[in-house]
């Protein structure tokens, strides 16, 4: 940072000349950006702002008001300060008109008493500015290094506010257009305190420029946006003025979040992001207090305290009996497919006036799904709303996903257990053959038992001892035949209807049927040896955790 006018009294050459400060003594923060030594008083049209004027004073007019004028003229330009050697044009002080001039324009005035060679003033504060200089165009240097990276590596939002409150040691915000938080940082203070009131707050503060520090908040705000198209501002809380530094910062993370949006053609919105970061944290536990995670939603437009709560997890289905696993089968759901999803379950959300945070979680793996926090009135009726939203879902993409809610729950803190049902739902009914457009606990009936037993060696056992041999068969020989098994079973033993389902003529499925009895040694007649096969067929799923 360059030097103020404390630095440079600090500094030895001025100190034998013996400074003094007559005016502005309040302003001594005041930056120093150059060194001009002028002894003539129309000097200020040869000025830029921000320069230290020394002068002997021996070219200065004697009329009070000819004074007044050059000390108006040298605060109009911005000059950091004013520094008089008394001892050639003024004896022992500055004259009253000089002085009360710089007291009413707010311009610091320096009187040496003593005689001072300016040349070694000037080398001095020069080497303190140069200095300065080569520490912040090494920082520039630093942050663009950081934010191309962070551009390179295509980093989220809350990525990129995460290094701007490290790099600054400040609380960082990113809103949207609508003062919503899309991501924070509170850099060690307490978020709940940092989110508190944010919209009502954010709004009293309108900065006119795209980059510009709000004295009466204290916040460093800049305009993010690309094209001409603005969607968010990004806030440092610095509580005094920034520096270069910051504003540097703060701008090139601006275009870095920009850039981002842009070349990301197939993420979700930032909204988006914003809610399943927040639902990602409950299912993780990095929310140590409660009141932080209410505090995020609470800032993106979903309150929950005082609400009734659930978790709703929405997941495409995998391929059913009677399919073929398509070829990359296991391989992720297509980014944009759960885009779409997440964002038609918010828009059904608006329709029916649900407060909700709704995001992808698991991108890229085979285990991503959409999850949903739904906070509701006290008196609202849970399964009425719910059932509005999954028939506007199931309008608009028919059976290709599956939607499980948890249970109900009364707190903040409750919330995750209520996640972990409705994934435990979700992880079943995709694997099943029904067709509700909302899937609770109970829905599940023998699967869903099976699934709540899944870790349990008994079943695991029982699994093995059941089917071991025709999966030890498929596997040596890259036959299908439990796939066959598993269509016989359920079509209620119809050996029309599943032959038909395998998409085999009679005999060549009546040939595999004969088979699998042969490698199971279990007679496909008997209906208690059936019965036992497809409880045994249900439970692999679960004892797999093959993914939805």
């Amino acid at each position: 940072m360059l030097p103020t006018l404390a630095d440079f009294l600090k500094l030895e050459p001025v100190r034998r000349g013996q400074p003094r400060v007559v005016a502005g003594a309040d302003r001594l923060d005041a930056r120093v950006r150059w060194v001009h030594v002028a002894e003539v008083p129309d000097v200020a049209h040869l000025l830029r702002g921000g320069e230290l004027v020394l002068t002997t004073g021996i070219a200065l007019p004697d009329e009070p008001h000819r004074l007044r004028t050059y000390v108006a003229e040298l605060a109009r330009v911005g000059v950091s300060g004013l520094v008089v050697e008394l001892g050639r044009r003024y004896a022992s002080e500055l004259p009253a008109a000089l002085v009360a001039a710089a007291e009413e324009h707010g311009l610091p005035v320096i009187a040496l008493a003593r005689e001072t060679i300016f040349v070694d003033v000037t080398e001095a504060l020069h080497a303190r500015i140069m200095d300065a200089q080569l520490t912040e165009l090494r920082a520039s240097e630093q942050l663009h290094e950081i934010f191309t990276q962070l551009s390179v590596e295509g980093a989220s939002p809350a990525e990129v506010v995460r290094q701007v409150a490290a790099i600054s040691g400040r609380p960082v915000v990113l809103e949207n257009l609508s003062h919503q938080v899309l991501a924070a940082d509170s850099a060690g203070t307490d978020t709940t305190d940092l989110l508190a009131t944010w919209e009502t707050r954010s709004r009293g503060v309108r900065p006119e420029q795209r980059t510009a520090f709000d004295e009466a908040s204290g916040w460093l705000v800049t305009i993010v946006g690309a094209r001409g198209e603005d969607w968010g501002r990004l806030i440092i809380l610095c509580g005094a003025a920034p520096s270069s530094r910051d504003v540097v910062l703060i701008e090139r993370a601006a275009t870095t979040l920009a850039l981002g949006r842009l070349l990301d053609q197939h993420a979700e919105s930032l909204e988006r992001q914003a809610h399943g970061t927040i639902i990602s944290g409950i299912l993780a536990h990095a929310y140590s207090d409660p009141r932080e995670a209410a505090a995020r939603a609470r800032a993106l437009g979903v309150p929950l305290y005082g609400r009734r709560l659930l978790g709703v997890m929405l997941r495409p289905r995998r391929p059913g009996p009677g399919d073929r696993p398509a070829a990359g089968h296991g391989a992720p759901p297509p980014p944009e497919r759960l885009t779409e999803l997440a964002e038609a379950t918010a828009a059904a959300g608006r329709d029916v006036n649900l407060a909700a945070l709704v995001g992808v979680l698991g991108e890229g793996t085979p285990q991503a799904r959409v999850g949903v926090l739904v906070s509701l009135p006290a008196r609202a009726e849970v399964e009425a709303t719910l059932g509005e939203v999954a028939s506007r879902l199931r309008a608009q993409f028919g059976q290709d996903y599956v939607m499980a809610a948890g249970s109900v729950v009364e707190s903040v803190r409750d919330i995750r257990r209520s996640f972990l049902e409705a994934e435990q739902v979700a992880d079943v009914a995709a694997r099943g053959a029904g067709d509700r457009p909302l899937y609770r606990l109970p829905d599940l009936r023998l699967r869903g038992l099976l699934h709540l037993l899944r870790d349990d060696a008994r079943l695991q056992t029982f699994v093995e001892r059941e089917l071991g041999p025709l999966l030890e068969y498929d596997a040596q020989r890259d036959t299908d035949l439990t796939r066959i098994l598993t269509l016989y079973l359920a079509s209620g033993r119809n050996k029309a209807v599943a032959a038909q389902q395998a998409h085999l003529s009679r005999p060549a499925f009546y040939e595999r049927l004969h088979r699998i009895a042969r490698v199971l040694n279990v007679d496909l007649d008997d209906v208690e040896s059936c019965a036992s096969l497809h409880v045994a067929l249900l439970a692999l799923g679960s004892v797999r955790r093959e993914p939805g």
